[in-house]
């Protein structure tokens, strides 16, 4: 979380969805700040979600009556400032894959490299301590603050969303390495503010999240459609539903909501769309293109400028009060 960013939400909260769904609110009082969000890949109606940071390095299966059905605690792993999850499936086992992400760093550099857990989703839904993979990354334009990741489930490949005021989608390696840091890279850009994305569990697109709405894009980066949020305390967190018709969206806070929008009908595209299914790798000329893959929209701008000057004036403030 950042608080700049705290400061401008409130004045530019989505009007609800006539069609919006409240799916149930989290009822456990260990989930105070639920910044991650994905559906489980193999139990029906169990939702998977953990706490931003200063939290244990663990995570949650909740029913759809907002109930706790298992606690999973990661052996040796750290919880510095977990920010997001993604769940999807092992095309050979079938078995679920969670993916845990502590990428938030609120100083946009501070931390060397960030981290990413990968967990064999359990079979059994009751209390464990799991093992888990852990990958190190490193971005290679130097640190970046970031509250999303997504996994394309047809490629396997790996996605981070950085949320700044010009935040950016990076691609990690197709192969991962556990002994060195892997290199995350500018592949396109990304709304301003992010704090979650995921992708449709067919591939066949993705959306970025921020405070106020969200974006769906095709794997090459160019936008599908918006979709207006419901008016959530803290927007924190994003999912598709298993048939990739809606997605789930959830918030920090005490007994916090999760909601099911439907997402809207695409207007068709005056160009095919590519043939292959990677993620929006390749997609150097959608990043140069704001109305193809930015997701910036008037509100947005006016917010990044109102943001700026605030800014702006604590600096010069801080500057008159330190001659």
């Amino acid at each position: 979380m950042v608080a700049l960013a705290a400061c401008a939400a409130p004045a530019a909260a989505s009007a609800p969805s006539p069609d919006e769904e409240k799916l149930f609110a989290f009822e456990d009082p260990r989930i105070t700040e639920s910044s991650g969000l994905a559906l489980s890949p193999t139990h029906d109606d169990v939702y998977y979600t953990h706490n931003d940071s200063a939290a244990r390095p663990e995570f949650y299966a909740v029913g759809s009556d907002g109930r706790t059905r298992a606690t999973f605690r990661l052996r040796g792993a750290e919880a510095r400032d977990w920010e997001a999850m993604a769940a999807t499936r092992d095309p050979e086992t079938g078995r679920g894959v969670l993916w845990l992400a502590d990428i938030g760093d609120n100083l946009d550099g501070a931390w060397p490299d960030v981290s990413v857990y990968k967990v064999t989703e359990p079979r059994t839904l009751a209390d464990a301590t799991l093992p888990a993979t852990r990958y190190r990354f490193r971005y290679a334009g130097g640190g970046r603050n970031a509250e999303g990741i997504m996994v394309n489930p047809v490629t396997g490949r790996l996605y981070v969303v950085s949320k700044e005021f010009s935040g950016a989608v990076y691609e990690a390696p197709a192969r991962l390495r556990t002994g060195r840091a892997n290199v995350l890279r500018k592949v396109s850009a990304a709304p301003i503010m992010a704090t979650d994305a995921a992708y449709a569990p067919d591939g066949s697109s993705y959306v970025i999240r921020t405070y106020f709405s969200a974006t769906v894009y095709r794997p090459s980066g160019e936008v599908l459609t918006r979709v207006s949020m419901p008016e959530l305390e803290q927007a924190e967190s994003i999912a598709y539903t298993r048939d990739g018709k809606a997605l789930l969206t959830g918030s920090e806070g005490a007994d916090s909501p999760v909601y099911r929008v439907p997402i809207p009908a695409a207007a068709p595209s005056p160009s095919p769309p590519p043939s292959r299914q990677a993620a929006p790798e390749g997609t150097q000329a959608a990043a140069d293109s704001p109305a193809a893959s930015s997701g910036l929209t008037l509100r947005d701008v006016l917010i990044w400028l109102a943001a700026a000057a605030i800014a702006i004036g604590f600096i010069t403030f801080l500057a008159r009060r330190t001659r």
